[in-house]
């Protein structure tokens, strides 16, 4: 990918140039008593990695790398973060958070050919991506919704997430009382569990709700096709990664001439191409960047704006810690459009100590801080019971 294809997310007169002194890394693991099921593994704590990047002046930006599976992910990219791509950065100058962001793809991009870690290499430079647009913004004394060209009032619309099947119509209950008005479960655990999952949270929603649900990868094209036939007649505002992220274009398009029910994926796309072109086939309503697994602010900002330009609803993915959640909701305040940000709902204080803001949810909307950057920076001494790793 060219500078210049990545220079088009620069807002018009403003000096964005970065000249880095170092980036450090933090691991942070909370334990949680109900761990969070999905079809192909569950998560028995709540892990985050952050970074930060501070310039020459001492001021310093925050990032969060995706690390959720497998359990060691967080300390294995946290590792690379320290030995690969810090010293990409540390040092350096740059004309703008996309140049380093641009620099980085180039500089990893054969390593991650040779060690087929492509994924996590593009999660470790989304997440500095993060970090460098955050510096930037708070040099700039701006929100960074606001300095990536956003003109709305700063709140976006959310939906609650990360809803085991088991019990689903008590925790949306419990999410509706806190203020959501938007539900997703998670299926993929056979028929008749996935069918008596949804309509438990069916029978908890409130007039004017939407429900969702997220197979995550978990059929083939002809489970998938039955399957969402089956889901017929509740209401399903969309059936999210029915299919595996892999399958070929032409699986998805049969599915969504098959499914009564809209189609949403994306978060394990990877490159404007592969967002462009899953947007041009017309077999997903509903795209879903996920910001820490690839782009940062850079690269998914500009997938936003090429999914709405084809006409397709935007609804950042999200399942992390408090920054990572925080950029987001930023993205979404910054590109515009109908969608939704995804909240995890399941107790985890690396998400809501980063992000106070977003731990409140008013009839179904969260409003951004007024303040630069992606809001107020962490309280390292509230996070540090939960620090595991430091570099």
């Amino acid at each position: 990918m060219t500078v210049p294809a990545y220079d088009a997310v620069l807002p018009a007169g403003k000096d964005l140039s970065l000249d880095i002194a170092a980036v450090a890394v933090r691991v942070y693991r909370a334990p949680v008593e109900a761990p969070v099921r999905t079809s192909f593994g569950t998560m028995t704590d709540r892990p985050a990695v952050l970074v930060t990047v501070t310039d020459r002046a001492g001021n310093r930006g925050w990032g969060e790398v995706w690390c959720n599976f497998p359990a060691c992910g967080a300390e294995h990219r946290a590792r690379l973060v320290e030995t690969v791509a810090a010293p990409l950065l540390a040092g350096q100058f740059f004309a703008s958070p996309a140049a380093a962001f641009a620099h980085l793809e180039s500089k990893l991009h054969v390593l991650g050919l040779q060690t087929g870690e492509g994924g996590p290499l593009a999660q470790v430079a989304a997440g500095l991506d993060i970090a460098l647009w955050d510096l930037a913004a708070r040099r700039a004394g701006l929100p960074l919704f606001r300095l990536l060209g956003g003109s709305g009032d700063g709140t976006v619309p959310v939906y609650a997430s990360g809803i085991n099947p088991g019990g689903s119509g008590a925790s949306v209950a419990r999410a509706r009382d806190a203020g959501h008005r938007a539900f997703k479960v998670k299926i993929g655990f056979g028929a008749e569990a996935d069918r008596a999952a949804l309509e438990d949270a069916a029978a908890a929603l409130g007039p004017g709700d939407s429900l969702m649900t997220d197979a995550n990868q978990a059929w083939d094209l002809a489970t998938a096709a039955a399957m969402a036939r089956a889901l017929d007649g509740l209401g399903l505002a969309w059936l999210e990664e029915p299919l595996a992220a892999d399958r070929p274009a032409a699986e998805w398009s049969l599915l969504a001439q098959e499914s009564p029910v809209p189609l949403a994926a994306g978060e394990n796309m990877r490159g404007l191409d592969a967002f462009a072109a899953a947007a041009d086939t017309g077999a997903l309503a509903v795209m879903q960047p996920d910001a820490c697994k690839w782009g940062g602010i850079t690269g998914t900002l500009l997938a936003a704006r090429a999914i709405r330009a084809r006409g397709r609803r935007y609804c950042p993915h999200y399942l992390g810690g408090g920054i990572g959640l925080a950029a987001s909701a930023h993205l979404l305040a910054a590109a515009g459009g109908d969608g939704l940000l995804e909240i995890d709902v399941n107790p985890n204080p690396l998400r809501d100590l980063p992000a106070p803001a977003l731990a409140a949810v008013t009839e179904g909307r969260v409003t951004l801080p007024d303040t630069p950057g992606l809001g107020p920076e962490p309280d390292l001494d509230a996070l540090a019971p939960y620090l595991v790793a430091h570099a």
